[in-house]
């Protein structure tokens, strides 16, 4: 943190020494492990209380925008993961309806219902992570260490799909990637790894995918517990948290905020129910809110948030047990032949060459497309010219809006309230400099 202070004594009383009164100008960042990105706050100080926050963004620009605007349609996909990249497959699912509304194709049933239930697993994976980071924010460290050890698995299920454990590229135009497996990867033997431990790390992995996913809905509630026995009730977490940040219904529209930030104050938005898309019409959830609308509401909307997610995850496990089919949709034009297709027939060789290097192109037109990712609305904005790459695409990201709030909301507080609020609006600098 970089400090210039000036010091006034000037209004102690005649014959008395004054109390010295310090007015900082704080440099928050970008370096700051608290700033959770490349974020600068310039901070003016008033002793340890803050009279005005200004944040600078820009230091993470990458141009993904105007990079989505030089390549094919599909070749931008993977660009989504590298946005928010703790919510990877929810910003390929924006992405990639966009491209199916102008293209005028649906994904099948089955590609619908994984869709629903990796956005669920992608709520849990962002959920965890900002819940571990929060609290490792404000002091305790052990919960950080419990959220990874889920993690962990969640990334287990990523992998399981999209062969990587972060950016997955797995939602594609028209469907997913592939189906899910019958085979769980298994840990193998190794100095860190021997004996019962190993058998007992195996045991949930003996199936396929779908009985991984299914073991850890049942389990994760309990994990769940345990987080909220570190947290929820204890002192030094309620008091700084408790009557922190808080944020009226009122405020919280009028800056645009959306998901945890919007229900946190009260609000019941989330497009899942309002606007739904893929198959949470046909899935039972409910949504969480908050009543006064300050840091502690926020933790609580998320941890309830993750027991919904469970909810769904179960629901979707069970409809994809009974109904296979396929999980992209058959044309040509946007989904690429089968391997064995492509031993035997010249034509479909040729025309996998073509689909990845030169793309197909998307009926002129524009259109909108936007999901509830774990953060907010994270939309998509796009126009085509007719072309096999966008004329223009405008992303939609949540915490670009809540960032803008932050002048108003620490306003008054002291300075560790400050990374509380940070913590609990919950930033990635990759969606918000895109």
């Amino acid at each position: 943190m970089n400090v210039t202070a000036s010091t006034t004594s000037d209004y102690a009383p005649p014959g008395q020494p004054g109390p010295e009164i310090r007015n900082y100008t704080m440099n928050f960042g970008p370096q700051h492990p608290a700033a959770h990105g490349v974020l600068r706050l310039i901070l003016e100080m008033d002793g340890e209380v803050v009279r005005r926050a200004d944040p600078h963004i820009g230091l993470l620009h990458r141009g993904t925008e105007k990079l989505a605007e030089s390549k094919p349609f599909n070749q931008s996909v993977p660009y989504m993961d590298r946005l928010d990249y703790v919510s990877m497959m929810c910003n390929e699912h924006a992405y990639v309806r966009a491209i199916e509304t102008l293209l005028g194709i649906e994904a099948p049933e089955r590609a619908q219902w994984i869709r629903t239930l990796f956005d669920e697993i992608t709520r849990l994976k962002n959920h965890l992570m900002w819940l571990g980071s929060n609290a490792l924010d404000l002091g305790a460290m052990a919960v950080f260490l419990y959220a990874f050890r889920e993690r962990e698995e969640l990334m287990d299920m990523y992998e399981a799909v999209s062969g990587a454990r972060l950016h997955a590229a797995y939602y594609r135009p028209g469907g997913v990637y592939r189906d899910l497996p019958d085979r769980m990867s298994k840990y193998r033997e190794s100095q860190w790894r021997k004996g019962k431990d190993l058998k007992r790390s195996n045991e949930a992995r003996e199936g396929s995918l779908l009985d991984f996913i299914d073991w850890f809905a049942d389990n994760f509630p309990a994990r769940v517990d345990e987080y909220e026995t570190l947290l929820t009730d204890n002192r030094i977490w309620k008091q700084r948290t408790v009557g922190i940040g808080v944020i009226s219904p009122e405020d919280a529209l009028a800056w645009g905020m959306t998901g945890p930030m919007l229900r946190g104050s009260g609000i019941a938005w989330d497009l899942r129910k309002t606007q739904p898309y893929a198959r949470y019409d046909q899935v039972d959830f409910d949504i969480p809110v908050g009543v006064t609308g300050d840091c502690y509401d926020r933790y609580l909307v998320r941890v309830a948030e993750m027991r919904e997610s469970t909810r769904i995850i179960k629901q979707c496990v069970k409809w994809l047990r009974a109904n296979p089919g396929p999980v992209i949709v058959d044309n040509f034009k946007v989904a690429p032949p089968k391997r064995e297709e492509m031993k035997d027939d010249m034509e479909a060789l040729i025309h996998h060459f073509k689909l990845f290097s030169e793309g197909y192109c998307v009926p002129a037109g524009e259109t909108y497309a936007a999901v509830e990712a774990p953060k907010g609305e994270f939309g998509c904005y796009l126009i085509s010219d007719g072309a096999n790459k966008p004329f223009r695409l405008k992303l939609r990201a949540p915490g670009f809006a809540h960032l803008s709030s932050m002048d108003a909301v620490v306003k008054g507080h002291m300075l560790a309230d400050v990374v509380a609020m940070i913590g609990t609006y919950d930033i990635v600098f990759g969606e918000i400099d895109r």
